[in-house]
């Protein structure tokens, strides 16, 4: 028998919070897709017609988070009239409100996702591609409205936002300061500085420099959360000075 659209997409969201309960409590090895089919009620076949297994269950709560998120901040009211820096901030503090009521399962997750570096490397990462389109329509919109300087690599440079979402997923997922001050600190001045620099047109010069670190040393810096703000508020200073 059919089932119509909306069933079916009620039914993949059942099954991937009925995973993230499941895999939240046994962890992912514990967890089997029989065990996460019985769980939403579904056959033990009919699971595999939407998820052909439990990896790809983990990348579709990526994907989905990033979908809604992005949905979540569309409703915004005064969107058009946020700031490219202001409007960042809201897709990633969205996006990590999503993550919030399943942090031990994001937690869980990261690490499988980390322990797969061609995945990291590459545009399969779950949410980069939503993620980054989001990204260069800021960037464009942001451009047009002459907020920042004229930018040659706007594609190349939303995907590295993209993947600076997951570098900042990892800190959050280490924050121990209280309601995740030491996250919203560093996201504030990671995006105050990236606006100072696409402002005054280095980002034009930098990129490939920039997106050789971010890949490679960003997550070894993450690892001393307090170096990093130290890092960034000198830089964001130094940026700041330019032009007066």
């Amino acid at each position: 028998m059919r089932i119509s659209k909306s069933q079916t997409e009620k039914n993949r969201r059942l099954v991937i919070q009925t995973a993230v309960d499941l895999m939240t409590a046994q962890g992912f090895e514990g967890t089997t897709m029989k065990q996460i089919a019985r769980a939403a009620e579904l056959g033990d076949a009919t699971i595999y017609k939407y998820f052909p297994s439990k990896e790809k269950l983990v990348l579709a709560y990526f994907q989905q988070a990033a979908a809604d998120a992005l949905a979540d901040i569309a409703k915004t009211p005064g969107l058009a009239s946020f700031t490219l820096q202001e409007h960042m901030q809201l897709l990633i503090d969205a996006l990590l409100e999503r993550f919030l009521a399943d942090r031990e399962f994001v937690a869980l997750a990261h690490k499988l996702v980390a322990g797969a570096p061609l995945l990291l490397m590459g545009d399969d990462l779950p949410g980069k591609t939503l993620l980054s389109q989001a990204f260069a329509e800021l960037l464009a919109q942001a451009e047009s409205k002459g907020e920042i300087a004229p930018c040659g690599f706007k594609p190349s440079l939303a995907a590295l936002l993209a993947d600076g979402v997951y570098a900042i997923t990892a800190y959050w997922l280490r924050d121990d300061s209280e309601e995740f001050a030491n996250t919203t600190q560093m996201v504030d001045l990671s995006l105050g500085l990236l606006v100072l620099t696409l402002h005054s047109g280095v980002i034009n010069k930098a990129l490939e420099l920039g997106g050789f670190m971010l890949r490679s040393q960003l997550s070894r810096l993450l690892r001393d959360g307090h170096g990093l703000l130290d890092l960034l508020k000198l830089a964001r200073m130094g940026l700041g000075g330019v032009g007066k």
